[in-house]
């Protein structure tokens, strides 16, 4: 089996990850925050830790700038519902996974006011269009950072420079950059930062999070127990409690935990080294294939490691599923949750197959996978 579908979520894991889970379950498994007994505080070590692991990734001083929730979809949810009131304004991209899309959507019902930068093949994101999309009510921009559909990557750091000239925040997805690159938030101009556990950070599922800016404040989404000021009524005002209500999944922040640590033990320069050479590979023995379009820069080091690409008219799902069923190949075909950046690559109707290699990913694999689509083109060929 050759696994090219990490843009869903990354495997292997680690050892570290597997072991430091394991650990928590047999050895520790408190509730943390809700105790004062051994298991209860072994808990919250394994939480706080692993805030401060997060923190440093992130260039974070305060690690309690770290809030975790169950996905990078929850925490985009808890930044839009956060920041935004009836009244206001946001900017967004063309190219958004509908974990942005369709939160905005809801918001847009209660008040809030979209305006999408257009964007086009080769120029995914205007910044001339962003540029005059500002209004005097304008309350944030959220764009990913790198398309999910593509691997294209937003110049994250002048669109974060232009909106601080606004005085708006800026929100980063980063589901399929953290823990591929480096995102210093002390650097760039990023309020926001929304994160998934279980993609480039190489943790397990049910894990993500939110890492903020000091001076950025957000209204929770969820209110209830936090395990502090439980004589009161009120949500705590602090972080991270404020947005952290009801039990955390210890076990999969134990797990995180562990990721990180290996990932900032070998460097993400490591990593990212390694899946520029795969996605490389893929670039250029894709491109001798007279039958397949790649969709995005054919230059690797302007894109995540993803290579999304089509064969002839032939069904993305289709295709698909005979890398799967005749060659053993698991990629991810379709829509991927991304309709508006279907529309921009006109590809709406038939999706595309996306191979996302890992540092795990061997050159040989790649080398099959590549054999394998020149086969299917082949087959194309001769029926048509």
């Amino acid at each position: 089996m050759i696994y090219l579908d990490n843009a869903a979520t990354t495997w292997p894991k680690p050892p570290e990850v597997v072991q430091a889970m394991a650990d928590f379950m047999i050895n520790m498994g408190g509730n943390s925050g809700r105790g004062t007994h051994s298991a209860s505080i072994q808990a919250a070590n394994v939480v706080f830790d692993t805030r401060v692991e997060l923190a440093e990734l992130f260039g974070l001083k305060n690690p309690s700038r770290i809030a975790f929730t169950s996905n990078a979809t929850h925490a985009i949810n808890q930044a839009l519902v956060g920041l935004l009131y009836p009244g206001d304004h946001v900017i967004t991209s063309s190219l958004e996974h509908n974990a942005v899309v369709r939160p905005l959507k809801a918001l847009e019902r209660y008040g809030v006011s979209v305006t999408e930068v257009s964007g086009e093949p080769g120029n995914e994101f205007s910044l001339e269009h962003y540029r005059q999309s500002f209004q005097k009510n304008t309350k944030c921009v959220i764009t990913l950072h790198a398309s999910n559909v593509t691997g294209t990557l937003l110049p994250i750091e002048e669109i974060g420079k232009i909106a601080g000239e606004h005085g708006v925040k800026y929100i980063v997805d980063a589901a399929q950059t953290a823990g591929v690159f480096d995102i210093d938030l002390e650097t760039l101009p990023i309020d926001i930062l929304t994160f998934p556990g279980h993609k480039g950070l190489l943790g397990p599922q049910g894990t993500g999070g939110l890492a903020l800016r000091e001076g950025v404040n957000l209204k929770p989404l969820i209110y209830g127990g936090t395990g502090s000021l439980s004589e009161s009524e009120n949500q705590p005002d602090f972080l991270p409690d404020a947005l952290e209500s009801g039990t955390l999944n210890g076990v999969g922040i134990a797990g995180l935990g562990a990721s990180v640590q290996y990932l900032r033990s070998l460097g993400l320069h490591v990593i990212r080294k390694r899946e520029l050479e795969l996605c490389q590979q893929l670039i250029d023995g894709l491109s001798e294939i007279p039958e397949v379009k790649i969709y995005g820069e054919n230059n690797a080091l302007n894109r995540a490691p993803i290579v999304s690409f089509n064969i002839g008219s032939l069904d993305s799902m289709f295709v698909a599923d005979r890398l799967d069923q005749v060659y053993g190949i698991r990629s991810r075909a379709g829509m991927h949750c991304a309709p508006h950046a279907h529309r921009m690559f006109k590809t709406i109707s038939q999706g595309v197959i996306r191979f996302s290699p890992s540092h795990f990913t061997q050159s040989e694999e790649i080398a099959e996978a590549i054999q394998a689509v020149r086969n299917l083109a082949k087959e194309f060929e001769r029926t048509v």
